[in-house]
């Protein structure tokens, strides 16, 4: 049973004509957001400010985590006019920050790198002055696909852990704890000007001690930026809530953070991997 929303999680509802708006702009182009397919809390400050985290490689996953709301199952093949739709979005939105994820796509023979690479360079090319952030799946460990998104220039690339090494079999099943870390060293390998992100959800049992080993994991991996929020459960199937973190607690691991020397670290109930993207963006690159 979903577990009572603790007070500090109540919103403002959003301008029903700005998400009507928003849904019909992606839906003429055939777009899918994280935030539809994730259900993300913050959907309508998002919407109502003109943004959105596009999810390319369609809206179906070939993963089965059991935190996460977006659809499982067998994909369709890939949508080769994606990037010119997106591109067409970004314009029509007057984006000059954009966030690019996808679902995990096993089936590809390349995770799906390709598509990022072509949508990274193509809104690049096209949009003068552009930041892109992507936020890529593990591609199962190969280097090449990594390589791939790098080479096309995203200024920000983000992979997130998610949760603690312990509950990975449980949370996060397919996924690799180290393979993810590993993926973070090679981008910066591979592309030591880019800035590196990743991300963790608060609530699904795990311990504070935990939590500061992930984070110094992530510092050794010379991670710049960290996001930290409260999971939330999309349904009954999904893995429960074990624990509500208090505001505190979430600011306590900011203070944290930033002593070990994170560029900045973003960490509330309501966070999200690209919470005031921008920002953080901007206190990793002073």
């Amino acid at each position: 049973m979903k577990r009572r929303l603790p007070p500090w999680f109540k919103q403002r509802l959003a301008d029903p004509s700005v998400m009507s708006s928003m849904h019909g702009l992606l839906d003429g182009l055939s777009l899918h957001t994280i935030c539809q397919s994730a259900l993300c809390p913050n959907i309508g400050r998002c919407f109502t400010s003109g943004t959105a985290t596009f999810l390319i490689l369609g809206d179906v996953c070939t993963r089965r985590c059991t935190f996460c709301a977006v659809k499982k199952g067998r994909p369709i093949p890939v949508d080769e006019a994606e990037p010119e739709h997106l591109l067409k979005a970004v314009i029509k939105l007057g984006l000059s920050y954009v966030v690019i994820t996808s679902v995990t796509r096993d089936d590809l023979p390349d995770g799906g790198a390709s598509q990022f690479a072509r949508t990274v360079t193509l809104l690049r090319e096209s949009v003068p002055g552009i930041t892109v952030e992507v936020l890529v799946p593990d591609f199962r460990g190969s280097e090449e696909a990594i390589r791939t998104v790098a080479e096309s220039g995203p200024q920000v690339i983000n992979h997130n852990v998610e949760t603690v090494p312990r509950l990975y079999a449980e949370v996060r099943p397919g996924a690799d704890y180290s393979r993810s870390l590993e993926l973070l060293y090679t981008v910066r390998k591979l592309d030591p000007a880019a800035v590196t992100k990743s991300g963790l959800m608060l609530g699904l049992g795990e311990g504070r001690e935990e939590v500061i080993e992930v984070m110094s994991d992530l510092r050794e991996a010379d991670c710049d930026l960290l996001t930290i929020g409260q999971y939330l459960q999309p349904s009954a199937q999904h893995h429960p809530v074990i624990r509500f973190i208090p505001p505190e607690e979430f600011s306590e691991y900011e203070v944290v953070g930033r002593e070990m020397g994170f560029a900045e670290v973003a960490s509330s109930p309501l966070v999200r991997s690209s919470y005031r993207a921008a920002e953080l963006y901007d206190k990793a690159k002073a």
